[in-house]
């Protein structure tokens, strides 16, 4: 009798894990179970990588669009040039995790028979402070394709520390497993040269 108990006791539990397996809301629970954390991972990913796309080229069109505003003036001002870098920063919006770093420099390059290059005036923000840049009479480089005797050229340069959305921490000492690097910000970077367009130089008047 005790055998044929025990038989039908093992006998049920087979049944029910036959039952289990064979009955597909079951199956389909277990497949949701393990397919859905790798489905929520691929989507932030997507979502970051598009989002990061978008900011990187928003990084490029501040150099552009920062000495294109600077190009057009006959003379400028340390509050022009503060002015024209903040609206570069806006429009990065509305990415807001973390702010650019942008330098305008004017380079003059002499006509001697072997060129130097030199900075005229220079402004930066960095970290939303705006200061001085490089010092003027400084020496500088230009790209060889630029580097023509005579010319004055404004460079932008545009940075950024990119913070990816999923780089939240839960207190300053611990942060979400991989992506412990990307909370340190990825860089993206450009820089742009541009010629005046009215006039032969840039003066600024206080910088």
């Amino acid at each position: 009798m005790m055998r044929a108990g025990a038989h039908l006791g093992t006998a049920g539990l087979w049944g029910r894990s036959v039952r289990f397996w064979s009955n597909r809301r079951g199956v389909a629970a277990v497949e949701f179970a393990l397919i859905a954390p790798i489905l929520l991972i691929m989507y932030f990913m997507t979502m970051e990588a598009s989002q990061a796309i978008e900011t990187s080229k928003k990084v490029s069109r501040i150099g552009s669009m920062v000495a294109d505003l600077v190009t057009q003036q006959p003379t400028i001002a340390k509050a022009d040039l503060d002015a024209i870098m903040k609206i570069g920063t806006l429009t990065l919006q509305p990415y807001s995790r973390s702010v650019p770093d942008i330098t305008i420099t004017a380079i003059q390059i002499t006509t001697d028979a072997t060129p130097k290059v030199n900075v005229v005036w220079s402004r930066k923000v960095v970290n939303g402070t705006y200061s001085v840049g490089a010092t003027a009479g400084t020496a500088t480089t230009v790209p060889t394709a630029l580097k023509v005797a005579g010319t004055f050229l404004v460079r932008v340069d545009s940075t950024l520390a990119y913070k990816p959305i999923v780089s939240w921490t839960t207190d300053s000492q611990q942060k979400l497993g991989f992506v412990e690097t990307l909370a340190k910000g990825m860089t993206m970077s450009e820089t742009y040269y541009l010629r005046p367009r009215r006039s032969v130089t840039i003066p600024c008047s206080d910088c």
